[in-house]
């Protein structure tokens, strides 16, 4: 189905009621100065999903690649839908799977039917059982992308660590994917991480979360990192006792926030300027991970999807949050990033408007 067919008055507000917030104050200057999309700027949305993961990703000369796709259910792919009718989007050209957990993948079947997919990327086979996860949602995400991988109607591919993926306007490389990691530095690795030596360990989970597919996305000078969930002791291969990946501008932060990845090696290592948190107002931004983040050598901001409710919550200013606590029912609004050739970058509360320009380094 064409993504115009979706658009009927009714479904538009159930669905997009956040996105249309957005398409109000998306473009309004800040106290930064910061102004909307240049025509050669990388367009970042992140999505709100309830604690899953959705990233869109719009290049300047059109292409896009969306990670993840949220839970089942419509309400998740009717966000995803909205926002890309919001940045012009009528083809996904990439859709990377980063694991199979039905936060990630629930919404593909949905999401495949209301707008063109180009391309699919993921790690390969799925090997968690029901007996693993305590339920089956993961086999019945997996089996549903099965089901539409065998219409034929587009490209499959399955990633491996090393691998430059096929997107034309931004440098695409996987360094995590089915449980293994790169084996060598990238360009701008190769350091020793101190960090390592103090940084607990933790023992891996066996879980989908280990096989993420984790990528460093660059656009210029700019690098933004997205691992998925990596967990803990999967990511620990990457930053100890070399730091393989070096540092970058935006941490796309791994897990919700959750304390089963980002540990302080890891975090230390990649030394962010900007963090964005993809966390519900029950999942995620966990109070020890909001920690390690904050204390992040080149920290400039933490930004969050959503208030954390969490016991013992910690949370940033509220002009760093797109969704408050007591919003019922929640208005769905984004964070938006938009980066230049140069590094430099800036990031858009689509609830306040505003914007923080981040320059570049």
């Amino acid at each position: 189905m064409r993504i115009g067919k979706l658009w009927s008055v009714g479904l538009a507000a159930v669905l997009a009621v956040g996105v249309a917030a957005w398409a109000q104050n998306g473009e309004h200057r800040g106290p930064s100065g910061g102004v909307g999309s240049g025509k050669g700027d990388l367009q970042v949305y992140f999505i709100d999903v309830e604690g899953g993961q959705s990233t869109l990703f719009v290049m300047p000369t059109g292409e896009t690649l969306l990670v993840d796709t949220g839970n089942p259910g419509g309400r998740d792919a009717g966000r995803i839908v909205a926002m890309c009718k919001t940045a012009g989007v009528t083809k996904i050209d990439t859709l990377v799977i980063t694991h199979y957990h039905t936060d990630h993948v629930g919404g593909l079947p949905e999401v495949a039917s209301m707008i063109p997919v180009g391309r699919f990327i993921d790690h390969g086979v799925n090997r968690e059982t029901a007996e693993i996860q305590g339920s089956a949602p993961t086999i019945k995400g997996y089996d549903a992308y099965q089901k539409v991988l065998a219409d034929g109607h587009a490209q499959h591919m399955t990633a491996k660590p090393g691998d430059v993926l096929p997107v034309k306007a931004m440098h695409v490389e996987v360094v995590s994917a089915d449980g293994e990691v790169i084996d060598k530095p990238l360009a701008a690795g190769g350091e020793p991480n101190a960090a390592c030596a103090s940084s607990p360990l933790k023992d891996v989970e066996n879980t989908e979360n280990d096989r993420s597919v984790g990528m460093v996305i660059t656009f210029g000078k700019l690098r933004i990192l997205d691992m998925g969930d990596l967990t803990w002791a999967k990511e620990r291969g990457l930053v100890c006792p070399m730091n393989k990946l070096g540092k970058v501008d935006v941490y796309i932060v791994s897990h919700h926030g959750l304390d089963r990845s980002g540990s302080p090696a890891f975090v230390d290592a990649i030394a962010p300027r900007v963090a964005i948190m993809d966390n519900g107002p029950h999942k995620g931004g966990a109070p020890s991970t909001y920690v390690t983040i904050e204390g992040s050598p080149r920290l400039k901001d933490l930004w969050q999807l959503h208030t954390a409710e969490v016991d013992g919550a910690k949370n940033v200013a509220d002009s760093r949050i797109a969704n408050l606590a007591g919003t019922n029912p929640d208005a769905a609004n984004v964070l938006k990033l938009t980066g230049r050739m140069d590094g430099s970058f800036a990031v858009t509360n689509g609830r306040t408007g505003e914007t923080v320009e981040y320059p570049a380094k």
